[in-house]
């Protein structure tokens, strides 16, 4: 078995522990924040009854141990060997986003058996890094702490849901998300920004919008929580990410969930 590197850890079911070793891989801190942000972060976090997660990002680094620049280029070299390469622009054969290249194959040929293969090499591609995957610090205890409130959880993503529910059971989070698992169908156009992962998830959960919360790191996250009516909490690891939120229009953006766990805590 594959040991998978820990940044938090879980005692029992009520005693939850964030140990030192996260500060490795983010700031541990948000004390700086300009009062505004705090208080709007005190509000999303505080009013919302359902938390709707993207998954590479939020809750993990997918590809931590599996370069996804890898996964790319043995994609375009599946397409290759098809003679299917010049279906890609030259752009896209060296975009270092798998989902970008399914994206394309999909345009370009929908609903065809070409774009059904490629998704289940991807789908089989995440599934490899799976055992690799870097636990994103403070997540597990926020997953569980949420839970433990009676905070409905669900996983709103454009990666496979066989890859969501490997990694959690993995780290013994599947029984705070099932079975909201809400990932990649073979409708292909549907994935985010598209708000249709997120109104499955609202849907089954029974309830409304205003009333959710959406946790993502991308502008595709934000645009379809903006779509499906959900406010938004941006997840930036570092000022690149956090910057391109911004800019896109997320008004509270957070470089680490330790803030978010400690409003939890506090209150």
């Amino acid at each position: 078995m594959v040991r998978r590197p820990l940044g938090n850890h879980h005692h029992g079911h009520d005693t939850l522990l964030v140990t030192s070793d996260t500060d490795e891989t983010e700031p541990v801190s948000e004390r700086d924040e300009p009062s505004e942000q705090a208080g709007n972060l005190r509000d999303l976090v505080l009013g919302a009854r359902v938390v709707l997660w993207d998954f590479d990002g939020p809750i993990c680094r997918l590809f931590a141990g599996y370069s996804a620049d890898r996964v790319a280029g043995e994609l375009v070299d599946w397409l290759e060997g098809q003679g299917l390469r010049e279906l890609l622009t030259r752009e896209e054969q060296v975009h270092p986003d798998p989902h970008v290249l399914l994206g394309a194959v999909n345009r370009r040929h929908h609903r065809s058996d070409l774009a059904a293969e490629f998704e289940e090499r991807l789908t089989r591609e995440e599934l490899r890094a799976v055992p690799t995957a870097w636990p994103t610090a403070y997540a597990d205890p926020l997953i569980r702490t949420w839970s433990a409130l009676g905070v409905g959880l669900a996983i709103t993503t454009n990666n496979s849901p066989r890859v969501v529910s490997e990694y959690l059971a993995g780290r013994g989070l599947l029984d705070c998300f099932a079975p909201h698992l809400y990932g990649r169908t073979q409708d292909l156009h549907l994935l985010k920004p598209d708000p249709y992962c997120l109104n499955r998830a609202l849907s089954a959960m029974g309830v409304a919008p205003a009333h959710a919360l959406m946790v993502g790191d991308s502008t595709s996250d934000l645009t379809a929580a903006r779509r499906a009516g959900v406010p938004f909490l941006g997840y930036g690891h570092n000022e690149r990410k956090a910057k391109i939120l911004k800019q896109a229009g997320a008004a509270t953006v957070v470089h680490s969930l330790e803030p978010v766990l400690r409003l939890l805590w506090g209150a």
